[in-house]
């Protein structure tokens, strides 16, 4: 595609999306505004790469952040001057924490009309400080060949910024000048655009996924592993690229070690169940015993990914300052626990090609006892899981994470909001040989954008299941809006308990005189009068079985919301007083 001669902000901005087309973007999101008109016009003409205009920037933002979640790759976010770009500020914390590769392009105004309160003017150098990867203001628009080969390069540098060495933020300041609207201004002939695009196509580049390259050998440092009786692989908060070879490898590694896999809900590896695996679920329950505790601390523990959600296995950790390996191709620290700990940077893929045919235990026999250990309780417990929540008729919310693991369809993507419904899919999301894709916000944990976010998971694997309680869906209500672009499908199981169950965990939950109030902040919303401003389809379930029908035929097409209606004092009571019990002998 050629470049827009209409005027000097045409040029410009037709340059900046041809080259991100080039580079393989496939998807930005717009937000309306006067000031990224330019670049509004650019993207909407742009025949290869999907645009998507969303009313708030907010919601957009995270529709962006669960498009990129979900298909790895960059997705640009475009708005106005001013306060527009403040707003996309959560969902960037969230994406730099979660390694999502984002490109923000904010329109700003030129030099001359900042700090004089010229409207919709702010400071936008620099607007989310240490938060980008790359972040630069480029000049204001030019037709001179030379600045128009600059503009292109910064593109480039900024498209390698975003994915390597992991995903992030990279964000472009662009100032315009008026006229902002694709009005004839220049007068350059047919050949002298001819000659100008054909030599920015002659230097053309061909850009591609940049991978680390892994050559180190650590077959030395998993021999020593070799040398442990009592070892525990922790599989944790962790979205591959791969699931399957992702599983594969977690599993590889602990036949070989002998070692249990303690395995995190939002890990993948509880939907790719090897048929001969090491895999502990109950961890959370099995530590709420004091026994279990003392008996089975570990020598070594192997951390792939972030630390799971389970308070439980993280005060027995710091209780005990394990020697920790922490396995992630990412340069972050994820060391929460600040332990006795050592990063190796790279993924568990490249690291078990180093794993020899053979291990070299000096006694096997010890470590397949400490193994059996941990699965001869998780057996137990796993068994009164089943028998309690077979028998459980009561709608709770801990039953809903139970079915959806059994009756979920294969390959369908379920986003999992946060605060209590990430935690009851800890407790009782079952291992199951059904491969699905989790996702999730756990970069920096808030419940910001968590429709928006599913929504855009939705728009790229064009079905998907959102579980999430309502406080959760009540702060992002403006995503409804997104409904209209949506391609596919979302389905959102909504745990209605009025309030914010999470607090009911904490201890200001005994502070009757202002926890309703102001911590458990229950809205009394009416969510079937909620969906039918929005035009979405809305179904109260009232049993079980009509949950499972819902799950097994999923809609295809548009939102639908099913709510459950649950007693958030009962099931918190259930959690504090039932779950300790399934440890017991």
């Amino acid at each position: 595609m050629g470049l827009d001669f209409r005027n000097i902000n045409t040029v410009w901005s037709s340059l900046i999306v041809d080259t991100f087309a080039k580079l393989g973007l496939e998807n930005a999101i717009i937000c309306p505004g006067s000031r990224s008109t330019p670049l509004t016009i650019a993207f909407a003409q742009h025949p290869t790469i999907k645009t998507i205009p969303i009313l708030d920037e907010r919601s957009g933002s995270f529709f962006a952040l669960g498009m990129a979640k979900s298909s790895h790759k960059p997705v640009v976010l475009v708005c106005t001057s001013g306060t527009a770009g403040a707003n996309f500020f959560p969902a960037i914390i969230e994406a730099k924490y979660s390694h999502i590769p984002l490109i923000i392009l904010t329109g700003d105004r030129p030099p001359e009309l900042r700090e004089c309160h010229a409207g919709q003017t702010i400071n936008q150098v620099n607007l989310y400080g240490n938060y980008p990867q790359w972040q630069t203001e480029l000049s204001l628009p030019s037709t001179d060949l030379e600045r128009l080969f600059y503009l292109r390069q910064n593109i480039i540098h900024g498209w390698e910024k975003s994915i390597y060495p992991t995903g992030g933020i990279v964000h472009f300041n662009i100032p315009f000048r008026e006229p902002l609207a694709p009005t004839k201004q220049l007068n350059y002939t047919q050949q002298e655009i001819e000659n100008i695009n054909h030599i920015l196509a002659e230097s053309t580049f061909k850009m591609s996924p940049l991978k680390i390259n892994y050559d180190g050998n650590y077959q030395e440092i998993i021999s020593q592993w070799q040398q442990y009786q009592k070892g525990i692989i922790i599989a944790g908060v962790d979205c591959p690229d791969n699931p399957s070879l992702y599983t594969s490898a977690i599993a590889l590694l602990a036949q070989q070690l002998k070692f249990p896999i303690l395995a995190e809900a939002l890990s993948p590896i509880r939907n790719h169940y090897p048929s001969h695996s090491n895999l502990i679920c109950t961890y959370d329950t099995i530590l709420r015993n004091q026994e279990n505790r003392e008996k089975l601390k570990p020598e070594i523990i192997i951390l792939i990914g972030e630390y799971p959600t389970s308070k439980e296995l993280r005060k027995w950790l710091t209780e005990n300052k394990t020697l920790t390996y922490i396995i992630t191709p990412t340069l972050d620290n994820l060391d929460a626990l600040h332990s006795h700990t050592q990063h190796l940077r790279i993924n568990i893929i490249n690291l078990v090609k180093n794993i020899q045919e053979k291990p070299t235990h000096k006694d096997t026999k010890k470590n397949e006892i400490y193994l059996k250990q941990w699965l001869n309780i998780n057996e137990k417990i796993q068994n009164k899981i089943d028998h309690i929540m077979d028998n459980h008729q009561e709608l709770f919310e801990g039953k809903i994470s139970w079915l959806l693991s059994k009756n979920l369809p294969p390959h369908i993507p379920i986003f999992i909001a946060n605060s209590m419904s990430v935690r009851y899919a800890e407790y009782f999301w079952q291992p199951n040989q059904n491969p699905r894709e989790i996702y999730f916000s756990r970069g920096a944990n808030g419940i910001d954008g968590t429709l928006s976010t599913a929504l855009g998971i939705a728009q790229e694997k064009h079905q998907a299941v959102l579980l999430t309680g309502d406080l959760a869906l009540l702060h992002d209500t403006n995503g409804f809006l997104i409904n209209q672009h949506l391609s596919g499908s979302l389905t959102i199981i909504l745990v209605n308990n009025h309030g914010g169950g999470i607090f009911e965990m904490l201890p200001i939950a005994e502070f009757n005189n202002i926890f309703e109030e102001y911590f458990a902040t229950p809205q009394n919303i009416d969510f079937k009068h909620l969906t039918q401003t929005y035009n979405v389809k809305y179904k109260l379930i009232e049993n079980w079985q009509e949950l499972i029908n819902n799950i097994k035929n999923l809609s295809s097409q548009g939102i639908t919301l099913l709510e459950i209606k649950t007693n958030r004092k009962y099931d918190s009571w259930w959690l504090k007083n039932q779950l300790p019990n399934l440890s017991k002998s």
